[in-house]
């Protein structure tokens, strides 16, 4: 009976969520309740809600102060030169331009979160697209593979769910991946430069001399960019409010906010524009810049990943410290300061929230006993052969569950299952936490996730193209993790 509940729980919780009935938080918190009450451990409830959020406030910590931290450093311009070099070393070559997409999305995907990503990206690159007559598929989807593969860093959201639903160190689960992640990111590369060198020989040999092209200037409704199906950063639309545009935002609305395709296409470039203040893609006289500041800007974010990576201090304290540091040092002024964590509350509050109301659902599936009775089912159907295999399983069922079903889904409803299944066959929880991960690069692209809604919004591309294109490289890309984590002895 337990088996046919948790099943029937995990069920009712992904379908609502999937038709948009009821928000991730609602149904994270609503339906175990019910399900608790119905197998008759109601009176418990509060027990297993409190040893949940106990378990995951390190975690919601993590979050809240990394969100906070990347926040301030996109608002002081840290990103700024890169962008700028990146844009520089672009020039009129396609391959070049194509390249320099892949590296503009992951590097501003350090942030954790999608819509930023997506808006910095396509703010900067879309002119040069446009300009050239470039596939803007192609953008779109190397963007998207880029920030997929970078989804995975603790504070990205993935990573967190896992770590979160499976009650292990985010770090334990990250560090060791690093490696393999890195090959991913490097297949993204790869793919950028052969995706280039087609657009190279398509269009031939091109110039940004002359005016750019202009278009009317259409609203462009950011679809579902509100739509709040995330938890942390990535997956979730908070990012889109966070950077000041929201669901019904239009196209002038996200321009305003990172200085996108409009802002940065409309302006006329004159002869030769490569210039350094040619195809910004953030507002270069926004108020919150901080030149002066940007090498302890730089130095402080080095040494933070460093000291998370060594593993000097627990994350939740690292970022704790690094987001207090820099919001003193870059805004000493406490009215300033106040302004930038408002700024960034939508995300905050989306995150530490999510973390939060999925302790009621991981509490509930574990204190009552649902997940060890329906692991011992699923342990029963799959043949012994694959047993062992478990990490390989998880890794391949990661690609289609987490594209048909949100990230809360699959990492607070199966993620369990597949756990425990995996123990009973010797496979270690983090082993599966890891091949959990593998399958982002095709997430981002998922119509479940409010982020890809800003991606083709703003880049003026049919959703359905988009997913033509990239679903078979962000397959590939995915598969390619997995084997290199395989190899390695990650997974």
């Amino acid at each position: 009976m337990l088996t046919i509940l948790g099943f029937a729980m995990i069920a009712t919780f992904l379908v609502l969520i999937m038709m948009k009935k009821m928000s991730p938080i609602a149904a994270l918190v609503l339906i175990p309740a019910l399900f608790c009450v119905l197998v008759g451990k109601g009176a418990h409830l509060g027990d297993y809600v409190i040893d949940g959020v106990s378990s995951l406030a390190p975690t919601a910590a993590m979050l809240m102060f990394a969100i906070v931290y990347f926040g301030v450093m996109i608002d002081v311009g840290l990103f700024d030169p890169i962008v700028r070099a990146i844009l520089k070393f672009c020039k009129a070559d396609p391959m070049r331009i194509v390249v320099g997409t892949a590296l503009l999305a992951a590097i501003v995907s350090l942030d954790g979160d999608g819509s930023t990503t997506f808006m910095i990206t396509v703010s900067a690159m879309y002119p040069l697209y446009k300009r050239l007559k470039m596939s803007l598929v192609v953008m779109t989807g190397v963007a998207a593979m880029a920030n997929g593969v970078m989804n995975t860093l603790p504070w990205g959201g993935p990573t967190a769910r896992a770590a979160t639903a499976l009650k292990v160190d985010a770090t334990d689960i990250f560090v060791p991946m690093i490696p393999a992640l890195a090959v991913g990111l490097v297949a993204v590369v790869v793919l950028a430069y052969v995706l280039g060198l087609r657009e190279r020989r398509r269009l031939g040999t091109l110039s940004l001399d002359g005016a750019p092209e202009r278009e009317p200037e259409t609203e462009t409704v950011l679809v579902g960019a509100g739509a709040g199906t995330g938890a942390a950063g990535v997956s979730g639309a908070a990012g889109v409010s966070g950077a000041g545009a929201g669901a019904g935002a239009g196209a002038g609305a996200a321009r305003g906010a990172a200085g996108g395709p409009g802002a940065a296409g409309d302006r006329d470039t004159g002869a030769g524009g490569e210039s350094d203040d040619d195809f910004k893609g953030l507002d270069p006289n926004r108020p919150t810049l901080r030149p002066r500041l940007y090498w302890f800007n730089a130095l402080l974010t080095l040494a933070l990943l460093t000291a998370m990576i060594m593993e000097l201090l627990p994350i939740p304290v690292l970022f704790l410290i690094g987001a207090a540091l820099a919001l003193t040092v870059n805004f000493p002024h406490i009215p300033d300061q106040k302004a930038r964590i408002a700024a960034h509350a939508d995300n905050v509050l989306n995150v530490s929230g999510m973390v939060f109301a999925a302790a009621v659902f991981t509490g509930v599936l574990t204190g009552t006993g649902m997940v060890d009775h329906m692991a011992n089912w699923l342990v029963d159907t799959i043949p012994d052969g694959m047993g062992p295999q478990m990490g390989l399983v998880t890794g391949l069922l990661s690609l289609p569950l987490t594209y048909f079903m949100s990230n809360d889904g699959f990492y607070f409803g199966v993620l369990p299952v597949l756990a425990e299944a995996g123990q009973a066959h010797g496979v270690s929880t983090l082993e599966i936490a890891r091949a959990s991960i593998v399958g982002q690069p095709l997430h981002m692209s998922s119509p479940l996730v409010p982020a890809v809604y800003v991606l083709v919004g703003m880049a003026k591309v049919e959703f359905g193209d988009h997913t033509r294109f990239v679903v078979k490289w962000a397959v590939l890309t995915s598969l390619v993790i997995l084997a290199a984590g395989i190899l390695f002895g990650i997974i």
